[in-house]
């Protein structure tokens, strides 16, 4: 006699049937979890924050900055990989800042989207100066 003490047909409820997370949602999270590191100052090259702060001004372009901007991932079912391009501030540690991120990164994925990380790989693409204007606020002022 075999019995299935409250198993059911097939399992667990958790562990009947698929969920498949989309690349934008590692993205988002990873790009969360990057920005919230000391010492970051944007993700993205300076290109980049300049197409997405002129993309952010267009009527119906999306509310606020891009997370993903500076965030590409690669996804599979169980194993993630995350290419993150990033400025500092002038006189932080870069070795320290890319760490930080580095831990901060794997531990939201891996958190929120039950994904190893198998690697997380950081291009420190400038360093913002304390006297450099940011593109937003040139651009405001010359309006």
């Amino acid at each position: 006699m075999t019995e299935n003490a409250g198993v059911g047909h097939g399992g667990a409820p958790g562990s009947r049937g698929r969920t498949v997370i989309a690349d934008v949602v590692v993205e988002k999270i990873a790009g969360m979890a990057a920005r919230d590191v000391r010492g970051v100052y944007a993700l993205g090259s300076g290109f980049a924050r300049s197409m997405g702060s002129v993309r952010e001004r267009m009527p119906g372009a999306g509310s606020g900055k891009s997370v993903t901007r500076g965030v590409s991932v690669e996804v599979g079912e169980k194993q993630a990989a995350i290419d993150l391009e990033i400025v500092v501030e002038y006189g932080v540690s870069i070795t320290n800042v890319a760490g930080e991120v580095r831990e901060n990164v794997i531990s939201a994925v891996e958190r929120m989207a039950g994904r190893d990380v198998v690697e997380v790989n950081i291009m420190v693409s400038d360093v913002k100066l304390p006297d450099e204007e940011d593109e937003g606020e040139e651009r405001q002022r010359i309006r």
